[in-house]
């Protein structure tokens, strides 16, 4: 094994992958000595798994192998990085060993927190506790609807940003909703939906009209409360009320159902190195994608700092600004540092052959694709959500491809939206 690259890549995943096959994309017959350090043998489709959880979608169509995805003329250093040295630019292993490098892209996602919530680690999976955040157990969260009783409770939960797919907690809660009117019974079962943060999404243009939806399934709706425990044998939940005219109160509620999302952070590699901020993210230029400190390193996707929704949608964006910046100073030029503009898509899974297709950038502005009103639900964007995008994912994206539609950056919402 090789102990120096050009090019070191740390993480394997959405982010890595693309910038690698992009790289090896423009090199045009240019040898770049590429490596990606990445532990897995699997890569899963993330934004599929609330579509397993609702029975609309298989978890086997989710997964890869990871070696098939590598793309041709990259070294696949199969291990795990330990420590970032951005001085000595060197990665160190956890087998052993080290990597040198002379430039560095930082990418290896984020690590979700199943032991921060008392009882999650040890009633997941069981219980009628279950997450769409873990391909281990997203197929219990279709076994539970299933077999959720008439007049039951369902709880679905949201802890404090950043996540994966801020949209994620919601849409489970809005497919449970459905199936449950479907079969006749929502009218008896309570669903409640309890985010930590003061409103429905973090672009309000969105928020408004997912009030508006879940208000129709009679979804009740709880902001500023965190769960902070789970009693599998009771069924219980506890949630500390965390702003609002309750603030500083700890309520517990009874469930049959109870979809925790585990708080997120960044994983200690990135934490612990001299590229990370005072949160642990991976301090970026949030246009240029370039480190604050170290200008031979990058960092795109869950790890990095930029304060965008953590998404597929975001890399797709990320990372030609990244290949292209790295190609720069490759080549003694100067790096583009208006490049990425905060986009990021969501699309929200409202019912059963229903999206609403949430599009924005830095700021919260609303950046459609579609020429079409970005408020409303409609059956065209389930066709892509389930499968035109994985197609895009797999066939495209992650073969390093880079002409996508342009999102509309010149979008003026409609006032009456805005007022209302």
């Amino acid at each position: 094994m090789a102990r120096h690259h050009q090019i070191l890549i740390v993480g394997g995943g959405s982010a890595g992958i693309t910038v690698a096959a992009s790289l090896q994309n423009h090199a045009h017959g240019d040898e770049l000595d590429i490596a990606i350090i990445d532990p897995s043998s699997d890569h899963y489709y993330q934004p599929a798994f609330t579509l397993v959880g609702a029975g609309s979608y298989k978890l086997k169509d989710t997964r890869r192998d990871e070696a098939r995805l590598i793309p041709d003329g990259v070294q696949w250093i199969q291990d795990s990085a330990v420590n970032i040295d951005p001085d000595d630019k060197k990665v160190g292993l956890s087998r052993g060993g080290e990597i040198t490098y002379d430039f560095l892209v930082v990418c290896p996602g984020l690590i979700c927190n199943w032991s921060s919530i008392e009882g999650l680690a040890e009633n997941i999976g069981r219980n009628g506790v279950c997450s769409n955040y873990s391909p281990k157990h997203v197929e219990y969260t279709w076994e539970s609807i299933k077999a959720f009783p008439r007049g039951g409770t369902a709880l679905f939960t949201q802890p404090a940003m950043p996540i994966k797919c801020p949209g994620a907690p919601q849409k489970i809660a809005y497919l449970m909703a459905d199936y449950l009117r479907r079969g006749g019974i929502l009218q008896d079962c309570n669903v409640h939906f309890l985010p930590q943060s003061p409103s429905m999404f973090g672009v309000p243009f969105f928020a408004r009209e997912l009030a508006k939806i879940a208000d129709d399934y009679g979804i009740h709706k709880h902001f500023h409360h965190n769960l902070t425990k789970i009693d599998g044998t009771r069924k219980r939940a506890t949630f500390a009320v965390v702003g609002g005219d309750n603030e500083g109160q700890t309520i517990e509620m009874d469930y049959d159902l109870l979809h925790a999302v585990p708080p997120q952070g960044p994983l200690r590699v990135v934490k612990d190195s001299a590229v990370s901020n005072d949160s642990g993210w991976v301090d970026v230029h949030k246009h240029s994608m370039q480190s604050t400190t170290h200008p031979n390193v990058f960092s795109l996707g869950d790890a990095c700092s930029t304060p965008n929704s953590k998404t597929a949608a975001a890399i797709r964006k990320q990372a030609p600004v990244v290949v292209r910046n790295l190609l720069a100073l490759i080549q003694g030029g100067s790096i583009d540092e208006e490049g990425y503009d905060g986009y990021g898509s969501c699309p929200l899974t409202t019912a059963y052959g229903k999206v609403l297709m949430a599009e924005f950038t830095y700021g919260g502005k609303v950046t459609p694709t579609f020429a079409l009103d970005p408020r409303k639900e409609r059956r065209s964007y389930w066709w892509i959500k389930r499968t035109g995008l994985p197609l895009m994912y797999w066939n495209y994206m992650l073969k390093g491809h880079e002409a996508f539609p342009e999102h509309n950056t010149d979008y003026n919402a409609p006032k009456q939206a805005l007022r209302q």
